[in-house]
């Protein structure tokens, strides 16, 4: 599948973004603990040009722990300040004030030193598309104040919001790349919704998406849907296993494996399959 999605309004979030960073002094980075390397945009490394920066891995209660915890030390061995949470729940939010102040330490120091003391930290959280921004903001300052949605794109302008101790957060919308190098980055932002729907053929990316749990997890398929598949069998046949142990039919006792397909996409959304990590750090060495 060649799946692209760049719609007009990431490309004037770019240009917002750039025009902002004179503003902030650090930069909240927060990407998907399930597939925690493809969820970051790698032009935010340009956009940013070298702001300090704190990575939160989010959606941590559908991860699988011991694959959040071998890319918090992953990322810590690249020199990033790293938190988990879930945006959701507020789980590890309440850690977020004091990991920005230890992040920023050196530059609070100096600004006590000039007598700047009632200056605060400014800092824009970043993402790609669904993973929680609005979500975090909201936990973060104790009010609903962002939009959170569980659809991609909808936040569409940048607005501040200020957090205990000083802190102002820079909300961004979420942006992609303009170009999808390789077809596992694609699939695996639509597997977890970073990628409207709208524009996929559902039924072959569920197909994708059991090809990859076949490898990753086989027993959490097994468990789910009820079915038992040969090691071999494709992402289709075993779609086609789970529509027919559901009783999905369509007219003339075709099997409908579209029905099937919307359904695995949202129960996997949901961690209804159980806790999930589609990439290992394993994968980047």
């Amino acid at each position: 599948m060649d799946i692209q999605w760049y719609p007009g309004h990431m490309a004037k979030t770019r240009r917002l973004m750039t025009e902002s960073l004179k503003l902030i002094d650090a930069v909240c980075e927060i990407v998907d603990a399930r597939i925690p390397e493809v969820s970051r945009n790698p032009d935010l490394d340009e956009l940013t040009r070298g702001k300090p920066r704190i990575i939160l891995l989010s959606r941590i209660d559908q991860a699988q722990p011991e694959e959040t915890a071998k890319w918090v030390a992953y990322f810590r061995k690249k020199g990033n300040a790293v938190l988990e949470i879930n945006a959701k729940t507020g789980q590890g939010v309440d850690k977020f004030p004091s990991a920005i102040k230890s992040l920023m330490a050196d530059k609070i120091k100096k600004q006590n030193e000039k007598g700047m003391t009632g200056r605060g930290i400014r800092v824009m959280v970043a993402g790609i598309p669904n993973v929680g921004k609005s979500s975090f903001i909201n936990k973060v300052i104790g009010k609903k104040r962002a939009i959170a949605s569980d659809r991609p794109g909808v936040t569409r302008g940048q607005q501040w919001f200020s957090v205990q101790g000083g802190i102002e957060l820079l909300d961004t919308p979420g942006i992609l790349w303009p170009k999808l190098d390789d077809e596992k980055t694609g699939l695996y932002l639509a597997f977890t919704g970073a990628i409207k729907d709208d524009i996929l053929d559902t039924e072959t990316l569920a197909a994708k998406l059991m090809d990859s749990l076949k490898t990753r997890c086989p027993g959490a398929i097994r468990d789910r849907y009820k079915i038992d598949f040969d090691p071999d069998a494709d992402g289709f046949s075993i779609l086609t296993l789970a529509a027919k142990r559901r009783g999905f039919l369509i007219s003339g006792g075709e099997i409908d494996t579209e029905r099937m397909g919307k359904i695995l996409l949202d129960e996997f959304r949901g961690g209804k399959l159980g806790r999930i990590t589609l990439e290992s750090p394993e994968d980047y060495e």
